[in-house]
């Protein structure tokens, strides 16, 4: 103490000291998450201080959905030390109605901070199903799936996913997306609804899904740039929806009959 005592008082020094604090601080501090889910935004940090510690860790193996689990004491005292730990995403898994439901978190980094204790900063939160749930429960097996019941809410399907927007933009998510020109954009909070088997063509509120990704999303690219695979629907979680009209029946096309000459 006495030595810094003695520094402070080196007024020469102070702007220096400044500067060297400013420079060597951590590069990232969470105050809240970014949207109402209360997850995207926090540091890992933070999550564990919510949720406690995981029961396991996963690594991706392949660009494909192929993970190797790991328990969390072996994580730490061995495996982690052999990937980056942004590498590593932290699983949890409740038991609700009878399904178990298995939370696995994705985290990002600045990749300007070369620390080697980063802040890991959560950017996806993947939830998976043991069996696949209709559409219809997923609000109540998933607290933080609030989806918004305005007819007029964004919302896009393909043969095998939901894509559902809600709320405003938050200008810090930009941190956690890694799309190119994504300074240019707007951000809001997004709720995708995967199902293996594929969704009907007559959507209703008991298909299928099998896991969901919180994340985040830009309504800008996905109507202009991607709008040849994301087809705008009704949303589903409206009180609406349910009163559509059922599509017309094509009608049947006659067999052509092949004429002859006598």
């Amino acid at each position: 103490m006495r030595h810094v005592s003695v520094l402070l008082r080196n007024t020469a020094l102070i702007p220096l000291l400044s500067i060297v604090l400013f420079f060597t601080g951590p590069a990232f501090t969470s105050a809240a998450p970014y949207f109402e889910d209360g997850f995207l935004g926090l540091s890992q940090k933070e999550l564990h201080e919510q949720l406690g510690m995981p029961q396991a860790v996963r690594d991706r193996k392949s660009a494909l959905r192929v993970f190797t689990y790991y328990p969390i004491a072996d994580w730490l005292k061995y495996f982690s030390k052999l990937v980056s730990p942004e590498n590593g995403e932290d699983v949890y898994t409740y038991k609700r109605e009878g399904i178990d439901v298995r939370y696995s978190f994705s985290y990002a980094v600045d990749p300007n901070d070369q620390n080697e204790n980063r802040p890991l900063i959560v950017r996806l939160v993947d939830i998976e199903f043991s069996q696949a749930v209709p559409i219809g429960r997923l609000p109540g097996l998933i607290p933080e799936f609030r989806p918004s019941t305005d007819p007029a809410n964004p919302a896009f399907r393909s043969n095998i996913w939901l894509l559902l927007c809600k709320g405003p933009p938050s200008p810090d998510a930009r941190f956690i997306v890694k799309e190119q020109g994504k300074d240019q954009l707007d951000w809001t909070l997004c709720y995708q609804l995967f199902s293996i088997q594929g969704l009907p063509d007559r959507l209703t509120i008991e298909a299928l899904i099998d896991r969901v990704e919180i994340s985040t999303q830009s309504l800008q690219l996905v109507t202009l740039r991607q709008r040849h695979t994301h087809e705008r629907i009704p949303n589903p979680y409206s009180h609406q929806f349910d009163k559509q009209p059922s599509p017309p029946k094509p009608s049947p096309k006659s067999i052509p009959v092949p004429k002859y000459e006598e």
